[in-house]
């Protein structure tokens, strides 16, 4: 009867001699965490501004309806109240929008910011990765025909 041969022993040789480097997936793992660490960093300093934001112009709102609630002796001043309510509302909406608008923009620069620095960085670490595997791997071929 044919024997059937072990390859546990054959693929135990080839993957000795090609070891693997896991310092480039920490690095990359590293590297992932402090870029997202810092996005994070952006939306919550966004969402905080815009909190702010919310909060002031609720505020403002609030206390503007309590000037329109309140009893007036002539019917014309609750026509006068609304229009004024409604024109102050317009004016404050456009200057809040204007502020989302600000910080919509600073979140995007900033983030585009760090991709561009993160970028820079991945290019520059899989350079690097990728010269080291080259020479892991020369070095483990040029040892393996040595043998």
């Amino acid at each position: 009867m044919a024997k059937t041969q072990d390859f546990t022993a054959i693929m135990k040789d080839v993957m000795g001699a090609f070891p693997v480097d896991t310092t480039a997936m920490e690095d990359a793992f590293k590297s992932t965490a402090t870029l997202n660490e810092k996005l994070s960093n952006v939306a919550l300093e966004a969402a905080e501004k815009s909190a702010e934001i919310s909060n002031k112009w609720t505020k403002d709102t609030l206390a503007k309806l309590t000037e329109v609630s309140k009893a007036k002796t002539d019917p014309a001043d609750y026509a006068k109240a609304a229009t004024d309510f409604a024109s102050a509302s317009a004016e404050v909406a456009a200057e809040n929008m204007a502020a989302f608008a600000e910080i919509a923009k600073k979140v995007q620069m900033d983030t585009v910011e760090l991709f561009m620095a993160a970028g820079k960085d991945i290019t520059e670490d899989a350079t690097a990765a990728v010269k080291k595997a080259t020479n892991d791997v020369t070095a483990a071929a040029k040892k393996a025909a040595a043998k």
